[in-house]
């Protein structure tokens, strides 16, 4: 039967893409000899912020300085930031040819003076542990490191991207990925040695562009820099859009469709044909009329179901229910790339923190 050959290669292309990355465990111990940087970048963060400052003063490993960047809040960020203590600059006016994070990223890289650069975006949450152990294992494999954070939820708005972040989540560790000149990094956790990112020009030179890390990672590939990228699962995590179901839509609709350019071939193939069998599969629910092709979409549903609670293990909280109605968050994942390609293709912009981001090459 036809549904159960797709579905099938699709779970197959699944398991091909997902690799169970997670940090490693490192019996060696990291001796500390460089001044370590943190840069935060902050616009309108006052419901992360105590969280990731926090988590930040209970490291085993203290950072010589935390830097946040407060980019022209309109609530109490910058406050909250003074409150622990930290360094706080004011990102200065938005220039021509910058987007807000990549300029508060830059100004608060100029305002330290690590050896190490740590970047972290407000909504991430760290074990005590876990700047130690990532330090470690930056050392080891040398070049940048980033991790994608394990993706706690709460409302079920945030639950409906659930495969939105597990299709995220093959595009960094696909196979094919690892020997890309495209490899990206993810833009929540970097860390990287002052050197390299200079090398590199840092954010300097990709002042433009949306998709901030992935293009960053990508010049570390030029310059032969190594590039690896971990799971968080149990030492880094994030809740990314307790806000509001609009900034969930605009955050994951910034670069759905224009991250696929920066994928090797194969991945995106691969990605495609797991997509295709999962909607297949779910095609059970409208197929009571022709009762072989019911039951073959049926056992569809149910196998991609269970990899889905394999796969959610190291990707994100969603919930008991999520995965077993799976169908609801590939229609919010479907409703995201059309949005992202409508302000791709009809709008040249993007729309993020109450600002439209230009779509490179778009007047």
């Amino acid at each position: 039967m036809a549904v159960c050959v797709v579905a099938v290669l699709g779970c197959i292309s699944g398991f091909v893409l997902f690799r169970k990355n997670t940090v490693p465990e490192s019996t060696e111990t990291y001796i500390r000899d460089e001044r370590i940087s943190v840069i935060i970048p902050a616009r309108n963060e006052e419901a992360n912020l105590p969280h990731i400052l926090s988590s930040l003063l209970q490291q085993s490993y203290q950072p010589d300085e935390i830097i946040v960047v407060d980019d022209g809040s309109e609530d109490r960020t910058r406050e909250l930031a003074v409150s622990f203590g930290v360094k706080v600059v004011d990102n200065p006016e938005l220039p021509v040819g910058w987007t807000g994070k990549t300029w508060a990223v830059w100004n608060g890289f100029l305002h330290s003076s690590g050896e190490l650069i740590v970047f972290l975006d407000a909504d991430v949450r760290l074990v005590p542990q876990a700047l130690e152990k990532l330090l470690g294992i930056r050392r080891k494999f040398g070049g940048v490191i980033s991790v994608i954070p394990y993706h706690y939820t709460e409302k079920f708005y945030e639950r409906l991207a659930m495969i939105t972040n597990v299709l995220g989540v093959f595009a960094f560790t696909s196979p094919f990925e690892r020997k890309s000149k495209q490899t990206g990094l993810y833009g929540s956790c970097i860390i990287t040695t002052r050197v390299d990112y200079e090398e590199v020009q840092g954010h300097d030179g990709i002042k433009s562009e949306i998709l901030d890390d992935l293009n960053l990672g990508a010049r570390y590939r030029a310059a032969g820099i190594p590039v690896t990228n971990f799971l968080g699962h149990d030492l880094v995590s994030s809740r990314m859009y307790p806000g509001g179901i609009k900034s969930e839509l605009q955050g994951f609709g910034k670069g759905a469709v224009l991250s696929t350019a920066n994928l090797a071939a194969p991945t995106t193939v691969l990605v495609a044909l797991w997509l295709v069998g999962l909607i297949v599969s779910e095609s059970f629910l409208f197929l009571w009329g022709n009762e072989s092709w019911f039951f073959a979409a049926l056992a569809g549903y149910i196998i991609y179901t269970l990899q889905i609670f394999y796969f959610i293990q190291y990707v994100g909280k969603f919930g008991k229910l999520m995965p077993l109605v799976h169908i609801l968050s590939t229609l919010f994942f479907l409703i995201v790339l059309l949005y992202s390609a409508y302000q791709v293709v009809f709008i040249g912009a993007v729309s993020w923190k109450g600002r439209a981001i230009q779509v490179r090459g778009r007047s």
